[in-house]
């Protein structure tokens, strides 16, 4: 479970930000939208949204967390000597345009509470270090790293006599995993388990979606998921397609060139299809009928069946998936049932769900608690700044959230007014 990201000089945050999903002592919906941990004793947020207006960072927010998974998961593996470093820093500072970009994670694996990070150029990481919390004792250092200088503590023995196979632009971390370390395995394993999706770009999951279709533990809730963007489906299956159907589908604008080196290797493909009840003149059943998934259902019914899988997934496995833009393609309502997933007893298994929206609705009060919602505004300088509505002094928590975002109380709103001037002046002259 996470129980903080921080970054900092990375686009649009100049200085440190930090997203927690640490409760804070509110009992507002707890017992709902809080997972309360023994060992170690914790209270855990399920989910959190992130508000802003256009070009603020949210979108920013959700690609350093990216970055930083995929360099961990791969710079050992993935990189070569001389390849650069996924940074980005903040270029609207001299001071910082030179500067390294600082990640940093905590989260819970098996018991421990463990805090890692590293500060990285485009060329080499400059600093690193790995933590280790258990049973409330203070935390010991498995190992920190200073430019080359890797210093090992007691109970981080699966690292040493790595420290010279580790690269410039490699992570020592990811370099013991590589060599089978227990502890960095597991850890890498948790942020294969952090993942992130776009609301917007659904291509790179709904194949992970098909593969859970085909899994029976799966199956009946894929398609319940489905049906809340059209409940006329009976059911869900794929349907291969032989050599034959494939050449009927390929479009005939394609050259007769291509058409033929098609048709020699015609690769094996598949159809999602659902199936529908046909009426009668009279209103009864007279039959079923399949629809294809691909050009006879809706955006937003695709929509939801790509989401399907890693929603489903996440809530099962107990992980995290960051969702940014999750209100795209959907009827507000629906994003509000994707919420309640979460922050629900459907949620047996502590699943954190954190999401960017411009979906105001969900910021009413009863159903969200003021720790869960987030703002990102950017300040005079161009510095993206973050905060949660708990930080805002004098909030009620059953206050109308909504009305009051929406009037511009708690910062993250677009400045309409000021397009709206600007397009009349424009018009008038």
């Amino acid at each position: 479970m996470l129980l903080q990201f921080t970054v900092g000089n990375f686009k649009s945050f100049k200085d440190k930000v930090t997203l927690s999903m640490e409760a804070t002592a509110d009992d507002w919906r707890e017992e709902d939208n809080v997972t309360q941990l023994e060992k170690p004793k914790l209270r855990l947020l399920k989910t959190a949204a992130i508000y802003g207006a256009n070009a603020s960072g949210k979108s920013n927010l959700i690609e350093a967390m990216v970055r930083f998974r995929t360099f961990v998961l791969g710079s050992s593996k993935d990189s070569q000597k001389g390849d650069l470093i996924p940074v980005v820093p903040f270029r609207l500072n001299s001071e910082t345009e030179n500067a390294p970009t600082f990640f940093e994670v905590i989260f819970l694996k098996g018991g421990s509470r463990y805090r890692y990070g590293f500060e990285a150029n485009p060329l080499d990481v400059v600093s690193e270090w790995l933590f280790e919390q258990r049973d409330s004792i203070r935390e010991k250092k498995l190992f920190t790293r200073e430019g080359d200088a890797i210093a090992i503590g007691p109970s981080f023995k699966e690292g040493v006599g790595l420290e010279d196979k580790t690269r410039p632009n490699a992570l020592f971390l990811s370099v013991v995993a590589q060599f089978n370390g227990k502890t960095s395995g597991e850890l890498l394993t948790w942020f294969d388990q952090f993942r992130a999706i776009s609301g917007v770009m659904d291509v790179g999951y709904v194949n992970f979606s098909l593969q859970l279709l085909h899994q029976k533990e799966y199956q009946k809730a894929i398609l319940e998921f489905t049906r809340e963007g059209d409940r006329g489906i009976i059911s869900i299956a794929q349907e291969d397609i032989d050599s034959e159907k494939f050449l009927e589908r390929i479009p005939k604008e394609i050259p007769q060139v291509l058409r033929n080196m098609m048709a020699l290797n015609p690769p094996k493909m598949s159809l999602l299809k659902s199936t529908h009840q046909r009426f009668s003149p009279e209103d009864e059943t007279d039959a079923l009928v399949q629809f294809d998934a691909s050009t006879e259902w809706s955006e937003g019914t695709r929509h939801l069946f790509a989401l399907s899988g890693p929603f489903l997934h996440t809530l099962n496995e107990g992980t995290v998936l960051v969702v940014d833009e999750l209100d795209a393609r959907l009827h507000p309502m629906l994003t509000r049932r994707l919420v309640e997933l979460f922050n629900s007893a459907a949620n047996a298994n502590g699943a954190q769900l954190i999401f960017a929206t411009h979906n105001s609705g969900l910021l009413e009060h009863k159903s969200m608690r003021r720790d869960q919602i987030w703002f990102i505004e950017k300040n005079s300088r161009g510095g993206s700044d973050v905060f949660s509505l708990a930080e805002i002094k004098g909030v009620r928590k059953d206050a109308n959230f909504e009305r009051e975002y929406l009037l511009g109380q708690f910062g993250g709103v677009p400045r309409a007014g000021d397009l709206f001037k600007s397009a009349v002046d424009h018009v008038e002259k």
